[in-house]
């Protein structure tokens, strides 16, 4: 029984993303309580790369209607993924992050969450020791002057504005942090989904409410008025995910802070900076808003430590004074994402030294 985890693991870590082994095999308990034996098998014959239900079902030797109930089970389940494309539905093998966990958001308990923090340090040296980064801060928007120019992916509004479908979700990250005692005050309904298809979100599929554009850009107002910040995908375009993460439950937060993963998290082109002339020394920004503890004191006002900031903008939109600025970054500093996830995968899979295939 435990050889089809074993193969399982050894599979997802083949993907560019990795799920690296250890020594406790923490990541195998992982894989048991998210797959049976049998849907452990079915999984190990997906491919990575999107297949309609009908190639699949070729592939496999199998009836049409046979395999569309064993897949959308199994999407159900999160144990692998499914979208819109071209206007039909696919199906293929996901990273376990970001992918995997992410789709485990109902079927959380105590446990699950004991063994991914366990996990934890393990997962963030191999998501975040290797180039590009995985996931990409999204300044606050409104808080960028409006006379420069914006590439897309410092862009949330206009993220939101070209996409055509979306779904809001619960954080798994407060969820998690909850089940262990450790819960904030945040929203919980804060991570959103979006799609260039039109109805892209099956109802069998949701874990959580199909939305309206207008409603999507609210989430982001909000958000930002409650002082999280944006992450999404480090790609120049084809964004599916929004996340509007706190340093108090978001993972990859955490672990960019405690672990040595230096690739985890890209910062945006962006640094926060506080005229200490009209700064009134309240310690908001410092003691409610920094998420990276990236704003100190120092005789009695406040200053950026350039190295620490991620330039997020949480800091600024709370500032009573208005004292606290967003200031690009000199185009040296700037790293441009890959442009797009197939280009991030390539990139990824080279610095790993891995080769993606479509088995």
């Amino acid at each position: 029984m435990n050889e089809v985890y074993t193969q399982l693991a050894k599979k997802l870590d083949d993907l560019p993303n990795g799920y690296p082994a250890t020594e406790s095999g923490v990541e195998l308990k992982i894989l048991r309580k998210i797959f049976t034996p049998e849907e452990a098998e079915m999984t190990l014959k997906m491919r990575p790369m999107p297949e309609t239900v009908e190639a699949i079902a070729e592939r496999l030797d199998k009836p049409v209607d046979e395999m569309q109930g064993i897949l959308d089970d199994m999407v159900g389940k999160g144990q692998i993924g499914s979208f819109k494309m071209a206007g039909q539905h696919v199906y293929l093998l996901l990273p376990f992050v970001v992918g995997i966990y992410e789709l485990q958001l109902h079927r959380l308990d105590k446990e699950f969450v004991e063994l991914f923090d366990e996990y934890l340090p393990a997962l963030a040296g191999s998501l975040g020791n290797h180039k590009p980064h995985m996931a990409r801060i999204v300044p606050v928007s409104t808080e960028i002057k409006q006379d420069l120019h914006v590439h897309r992916y410092e862009d949330v509004r206009r993220m939101i504005e070209e996409a055509k479908s979306f779904q809001v979700t619960d954080c798994i990250c407060r969820k998690e942090r909850a089940l262990q005692g450790k819960g904030c005050d945040h929203s919980l309904e804060v991570c959103l989904f979006m799609s260039n298809e039109e109805n892209a979100y099956k109802e069998e599929y949701l874990r959580g409410r199909v939305i309206s554009k207008e409603e999507a850009l609210k989430v982001i107002e909000s958000a930002e008025e409650e002082g999280l910040i944006h992450c999404t995908y480090n790609v120049e375009r084809g964004q599916i995910f929004v996340c509007n993460c706190c340093a108090c439950a978001c993972a990859i937060i955490r672990s960019a802070k405690m672990f040595n993963a230096p690739y985890l998290l890209a910062k945006s082109h962006f640094t926060a900076a506080i005229d200490a002339e009209s700064c009134s020394a309240c310690g908001v920004c410092a003691t409610e808003r920094c998420p990276m503890d990236a704003i100190v004191e120092k005789n009695g006002a406040y200053d950026v430590l350039p190295e620490r900031c991620i330039g997020c903008g949480a800091c600024v939109s709370s500032c009573p004074t208005e004292s606290i600025t967003l200031n690009r970054k000199p185009e040296a500093e700037h790293d441009t994402p890959p442009a797009h996830l197939m280009d991030w995968n390539m990139k990824r899979a080279a610095e790993r030294g891995i080769e993606i295939t479509l088995d």
